[in-house]
């Protein structure tokens, strides 16, 4: 197919005509080239990669190397996609210096086209300091994994009076402060289309219900090879993993049983070649 990369415009042109599009995680070479070729129009390279890709229990242990490394793959595999990168945990919360040396370091290594941080109120001073650097940042609402703890853990987010005015208010402040994009995860659909409707620019929902502009979701769920834990909002478009192990286990046993590899996956040469060495 015919693709070319997205841009911030094109994204909010999107939205102001109420055209939805499509997000999904990838952390390497293979599965961006495939997502590449396909109408996704959107790849993040989440911290989500310490638990499916490094088998972490949490987003927490990621660092700033692993993200670099499996982003820089990606944009090699995915040159016609828009790509966001994750901002890992303990990369920009000990102060505003501190989160633009890492940005700026995570923008040059990579060739990202933006930056993805976890946050609402507290964070704008941040994403305001990035937009003023030039490094162009969508938001994180709503549970927000790196700090899932403070939240009561993995649950919904903003299903009362106060939690959801303080969602609203974290969401408008994302925007005042110059985030050209919100990701909203786990919060109720209701919710979310009042923001989404309040907001200028395009939201994006994982477990936030179909009102938002675009949808995320991660690669390893939406095939099936992320067996620990499923959330709710995934819908498993492949059992991919099934199908793996069963390819493995055809595969052992014809190697034990001998009719792998045959003729057809051999190479042949000339008997007479062979006389001399017996």
């Amino acid at each position: 197919m015919n693709k070319k990369t997205i841009t911030f415009q094109g994204f909010q042109e999107m939205k102001n005509k109420g055209q939805k599009f499509t997000m999904i995680t990838a952390y390497d070479y293979p599965t961006a080239v495939l997502v590449d070729q396909s109408p996704i129009e959107m790849i993040l390279v989440g911290d989500s990669l310490g638990m499916t890709v490094l088998g972490y229990d949490s987003t927490l242990p990621v660092t700033m190397e692993d993200m670099i490394h499996h982003s820089k793959a990606v944009l090699r595999g995915a040159p016609n996609t828009f790509v966001a990168v994750d901002m890992p945990f303990g990369s920009y919360n000990e102060s505003i210096s501190q989160a633009i040396s890492n940005g700026n370091r995570l923008m040059k290594e990579t060739g990202a086209d933006c930056l993805k941080l976890e946050g609402g109120v507290n964070l704008a001073p941040t994403v305001r300091a990035f937009v003023d650097a030039g490094i162009p940042v969508m938001g994180h609402i709503g549970l927000t994994p790196q700090t899932a703890s403070l939240l009561g853990g993995f649950k919904v987010q903003g299903k009362d009076a106060e939690s959801a005015k303080k969602l609203m208010e974290d969401a408008m402040a994302i925007q005042e402060a110059g985030a050209f994009s919100l990701v909203m995860e786990c919060v109720p659909s209701p919710l979310a289309k009042l923001v989404s409707e309040k907001l200028t620019i395009p939201t994006i929902g994982i477990g936030a219900g179909p009102d938002c502009d675009g949808q995320v979701l991660v690669f390893q769920d939406l095939v099936g090879l992320y067996k620990k834990f499923t959330p709710k909002f995934v819908k498993q478009y492949l059992d991919l993993g099934s199908q793996i192990a069963d390819a493995f286990e055809e595969y052992a046993n014809e190697v034990k049983n001998g009719t792998f590899p045959s003729a057809e996956y051999s190479f042949d040469m000339n008997p007479d070649f062979l006389k001399n060495l017996k």
